[in-house]
């Protein structure tokens, strides 16, 4: 054994060897502000963290002054992340963006390093338009943009065949989670990973009204370029409590899907996957039973958690089986539309983002679970099936082994599930009480912007505590963690509350990011995510309260 663990050190030692040798090569030479590196190389090469940094500096050089560069953290092997401030006429502070009246725009692309469309396409769009010399978006909004958010992740290059083995090139991309192995889309409750706070601490500063995350997928033949999804959080589609939420996925998404088929020629849809056996693979006469279902509802991806601040939320993914080149230029094409669109509604959609009345929680309930819809609608979706190739050892890139692309797509009547529906919810409180120790649990609200104060006096008055019956742990770590979900019993009683207790107030701005994080039966808060585990006993109570009447004595 010791002997094939050397070989296999050494052996892995070459790889990667050859590996460095490989992108320095394909990776060589200058870049200018003209070109990024996948068009410089015809498409055979994504950019590295250096090509982004090189690009952005040259492009800088050719419009001095057009846009503010900034960094907005740092990953977890140091490399600076930058972002980039960009409108007509120029704001410089978040007070400037809010003052000019515009939708503040939040582009985000590379938070999956293999997934490189999106890092490529918002190169390519900041330099179309800074140097677009006629009216375009930028008169019209603010755009934030941040080029590559998974740095560390995007250059760890390794074959596409292994990093993205659905995937049609580059021959070299990066991996799917961060330097210390985290998921960054799965990473926005229990914000650990460095780039995360960075990303949280952007929001809290400039409070965008579109957050725009871009990304690629790896899953079903389908007949789109580019599927799409708003907030699946039902919260956040509650138009009492969040009217951009059904505006974004009712009134602009299907707007957007239209413009982007008649003016750029790509056809997009809802995201999704075939369900069934074939997994709508090759089999398309099994899939009008199976149907077309989203991915889930929990705030832990990014576009779901933006929705429950209020905002218009949007998560973009090309196709994975199309050439890089077709990949690029479909994301592109889409926030291109996305972008002019938003500035069109621009004081439609400041309104409806800046006006959320989250207080309306006190009688509208806030959902805290979800199930996938058990009432899909029927649509035609579109359908690629393969065609087997026999016996021979060729493959495909892209596709599935044994399979090749037909490039024919056939319309198939099924369900599309494309939304969830609520299975728990409570009415917010007009306070959650945590005790004064809970200090690092007040850190980790403050991060996302949640309001916290602390009893100047004590209090007393009618509230309720949460009597756990079962605590059920998954036996499966999922990202470091193992999630807890509780059943159990609310019940009145009368709260004393010392001076220093922390208080969260269910009136405010975030009220929703606060319920999902601190709700004891939330499916995907800070009880999920272990954070209050020490202090959970059956029979006990949940060491997060609620306040049913006002509590002034708080500063």
């Amino acid at each position: 054994m010791n002997g094939s663990g050397e070989w296999g050190a050494g052996r892995g030692c070459l790889v990667r060897a050859a590996v460095t040798a490989l992108v320095a090569l394909l990776l060589s030479g200058p870049l200018d502000a003209q070109q990024t590196r996948a068009e410089a190389s015809n498409y055979s090469n994504t950019s590295s963290y250096a090509d982004v940094i090189a690009f952005l500096d040259a492009l800088q050089g050719r419009a001095p002054g057009a846009w503010v560069r900034g960094t907005m953290g740092t990953t977890m092997q140091g490399l600076a992340l930058p972002y980039l401030i960009v409108s007509r006429p120029l704001v410089r502070t978040p007070a400037e963006a809010r003052a000019s009246g515009k939708p503040i725009v939040y582009l985000q692309g590379n938070i999956h390093g293999g997934e490189v469309e999106g890092k490529e396409s918002v190169q390519a769009l900041l330099r179309d338009l800074i140097l677009d010399r006629g009216k375009n978006a930028l008169d019209s909004i603010v755009l934030i943009a941040v080029p590559i958010y998974n740095a560390d992740g995007n250059d760890t290059w390794g074959p596409q065949e292994r990093q993205r083995s659905e995937q049609d090139g580059p021959p070299l991309v990066g991996q799917r989670p961060n330097g210390a192995q985290l998921d960054l889309n799965r990473d926005y409750i229990k914000n650990e990973a460095p780039e995360t706070l960075a990303s949280l601490k952007m929001f809290r500063t400039w409070d965008p009204d579109v957050f725009v995350d871009l990304h690629t997928t790896d899953g079903s033949y389908h007949g789109y370029a580019l599927t799409y999804a708003p907030s699946l959080h039902p919260a956040a589609m509650t138009d009492a409590l969040a009217p951009a939420g059904p505006w974004t996925r009712d009134t602009m998404l299907p707007e957007l899907r239209r413009r982007v088929r008649e003016r750029r020629g790509f056809e997009t849809f809802d995201y999704g996957n075939f369900s069934g056996p074939a997994n709508g693979r090759e089999d398309v006469a099994s899939l009008s039973k199976g149907g077309w279902l989203t991915y889930e509802h929990k705030p832990r991806f990014g576009t779901n958690y933006f929705g429950l601040r209020g905002r218009v939320s949007i998560l973009t993914e090309a196709y994975s089986h199309d050439p890089f080149e077709r990949r690029v230029k479909a994301t592109t094409a889409f926030v291109g539309e996305l972008l002019s669109y938003v500035g069109e509604q621009g004081s439609g959609v400041v309104a409806r983002a800046r006006t959320a009345n989250f207080a309306r929680g006190l009688t509208t309930p806030v959902p805290l679970r979800a199930r996938m819809t058990t009432a899909p609608f029927t649509a035609p979706v579109l359908v690629e099936p393969l065609i087997p190739m026999g016996d021979t050892l060729r493959h495909e890139a892209g596709v599935r082994r044994g399979f090749k692309r037909s490039h024919t797509f056939v319309a198939v009547p099924m369900p599309v599930a494309d939304r969830f529906e609520t299975t728990l919810s409570r009415l917010l409180p007009e306070a959650w009480i945590l005790d004064s120790s809970m200090t690092p649990i007040v850190e980790r609200l403050r991060v996302h912007g949640v309001e916290v104060r602390q009893l100047t006096r004590a209090w007393t008055g009618r509230g309720e505590a949460f009597t756990l019956d079962s605590i059920v742990t998954s036996a499966r770590p999922f990202q470091g963690h193992s999630e807890v979900r509780l059943e159990g019993q609310w019940s009145e009683q009368r709260l004393t509350l010392a001076r220093g207790t922390w208080v969260v107030s269910g009136r405010q701005a975030l009220a929703l990011v606060a319920a999902i994080m601190l709700e004891p039966q939330s499916d995907d808060g800070l009880t999920t995510w272990n954070f209050f585990d020490a202090r959970l006993t059956v029979g006990g109570a949940h060491p997060v309260r609620r306040a049913l009447e006002p509590i002034a004595a708080a500063r």
